[in-house]
């Protein structure tokens, strides 16, 4: 049996609590995930962000898959910073679970709820769904569904601006291309 995939699990960034302003003081909310219009978890959310506290608080119930038993949990994970090479400093999760009897402590970018806590991906060693493709589907890439590209197009309210391609079409474009090379590759085509 491989190791579970982190693309398919609730996760969380500090890219995601960065853009959303949870990296600013003191700031509180709920995160939601979804799948097909359809909520399948949320997390509530505190951050702390001080000159001598950094820590963000996590607050919600899980449910155990297997016996249905529900826990509250309400636990701090702590929040460190490395210099940027042109001034600032990025944010980063610093890991406080334990794998196989010995501390994490990584600094990491993304969380997973791979289990009851949120955690890196290390202690519950998980991969990513490119790494588990093989023969001609690695060749060809992760496959873009027709629906993700249909509503990337339906993002592009604007194509050009001045004479130039705004960013959001050639990401549309991009993807485009990939996904025609990636229908050629497997028929064969290339």
């Amino acid at each position: 049996m491989g190791k579970e995939e982190a693309d398919y699990l609730h996760n969380v960034s500090i890219y995601f609590l960065k853009k959303h302003g949870y990296l600013r003081g003191w700031q509180s909310g709920t995160i939601t995930w979804s799948s097909n219009g359809e909520q399948t978890g949320s997390v509530g959310i505190q951050s702390c962000i001080d000159e001598e506290n950094q820590h963000i608080r996590f607050h919600y119930t899980h449910t155990d898959r297997f016996s249905g038993e529900k826990s509250d949990l309400d636990y701090k994970i702590p929040l460190v910073t490395t210099p940027c090479h042109f001034g600032g400093f990025r944010y980063w999760f610093q890991c406080p679970w334990y794998a196989n009897g010995v501390y994490c402590g990584r600094r990491v970018g993304t969380l997973y709820l791979g289990g009851k806590y949120l955690a890196c991906r290390h202690c519950y060693n998980l991969t990513y769904n490119s790494r588990n493709l093989g023969g001609i589907s690695k060749l060809a890439g992760q496959v873009i569904s027709m629906p993700e590209l249909d509503e990337l197009e339906k993002s592009v309210r604007v194509k050009y601006y001045r004479g130039k391609m705004t960013r959001r079409y050639k990401r549309y474009i991009k993807k485009e291309m990939k996904s025609t090379r990636q229908m050629m590759i497997m028929v064969g085509g290339i």
